[in-house]
């Protein structure tokens, strides 16, 4: 297995949740593809939905993808308060952990502030302002 990329449902904020990552972590957007990009006869997409993101993608580390899209309203919401699987990043120093963790921390609610773990690593866990839970984390052991 080459990579495991995470991919997040939104209810039609994927493009300014992901403009945020993209402040967090750096990188730039491959191709953003919209629901009016996909429109046909057979595909017909209904006019206040045309501008939804259908796939957007922020390259993160050397061989990692945040990928995302907007739900239709056709399939229904994407319950924003379940308990999503959690974001996990590796960061290679603690430095980039506490910016990373610092950067998605506005607007948050901190489940564990950023501070050494029980384990021998140092990290916290927060939901950001868009509901998705991440894990940021720095392994001064890991020899990967």
């Amino acid at each position: 297995m080459r990579t495991i990329n995470p991919w997040i449902n939104f209810n039609g904020n994927a493009e300014e949740a992901f403009t945020f990552y993209r402040s967090v972590f750096g990188g730039e957007f491959g191709k953003i593809l919209r629901f009016k990009d996909l429109a046909s006869d057979e595909f017909p997409v209904p006019e206040d939905e045309g501008n939804k993101i259908m796939r957007i993608a922020l390259p993160i580390g050397k061989h990692n993808l945040l990928i995302a899209n907007d739900v239709p309203a056709f399939l229904g919401r994407v319950s924003e308060e379940e308990n999503r699987s959690k974001i996990a990043v590796s960061a290679e120093s603690r430095e980039e952990a506490e910016k990373i963790f610092n950067g998605l921390s506005a607007g948050a609610s901190v489940d564990g502030p950023i501070g050494e773990g029980p384990w021998g690593t140092y990290g916290g866990m927060l939901r950001d302002k868009y509901g998705i839970e991440w894990i940021v984390e720095f392994d001064p052991d890991y020899k990967g």
